[in-house]
């Protein structure tokens, strides 16, 4: 049995969540802050690595709308690309767009804060660290979808034009 880690890599935080290959749900599993440099990433996510037993990373590519390359997911192509060299782990990039989205259906909206005002910096905070862990958690779902030749999570976009048949 294979575990795998997804990875939602952010300006500020990385989403990671956790999986088998066996047919269970990919689980979100923690949000960590990004280092100031790479070294720094993978020291944090060696240790999880090595704690979870992981033997694939699973990272989210942040393609555009288009299904093209912009400046993000160059960066991230690079990182995942480094992080491979420096841990020894296969890494395997997948197409994270709407994940984020997907997330923030899923967990509801941002809670309010007290006597119903706008949210704390924390609560803001807090919220946004789990829609990272979320949309690991559904990056690397998608990629065990594929895998496994079953629909994948993120739906096919449809032309609302067409007729169904």
């Amino acid at each position: 049995m294979t575990r795998l880690l997804g990875i939602d890599l952010g300006e500020r935080r990385i989403g990671l969540a956790v999986a088998e290959d066996d047919g269970a749900a990919a689980r979100p599993l923690l949000t960590i802050r990004r280092g100031r440099t790479l070294d720094a990433d993978e020291v944090t996510i060696r240790t999880i690595v090595d704690a979870q037993d992981i033997d694939e990373l699973i990272v989210g590519l942040p393609l555009e709308a288009s299904g093209s390359e912009g400046p993000q997911a160059s960066i991230t192509r690079a990182w995942a690309e480094a992080l491979q060299r420096r841990i020894g782990r296969p890494v395997t990039l997948r197409d994270e767009r709407l994940t984020s989205h997907l997330a923030e259906t899923r967990l509801g909206p941002m809670p309010r804060g007290r006597s119903g005002g706008p949210p704390s910096r924390t609560q803001r905070d807090a919220y946004r660290a789990r829609i990272d862990r979320e949309a690991a958690a559904i990056i690397l779902q998608d990629e065990l979808d594929t895998r496994a030749g079953v629909r994948a999570s993120l739906p096919l976009n449809r032309d609302p034009q067409e007729n169904s048949r």
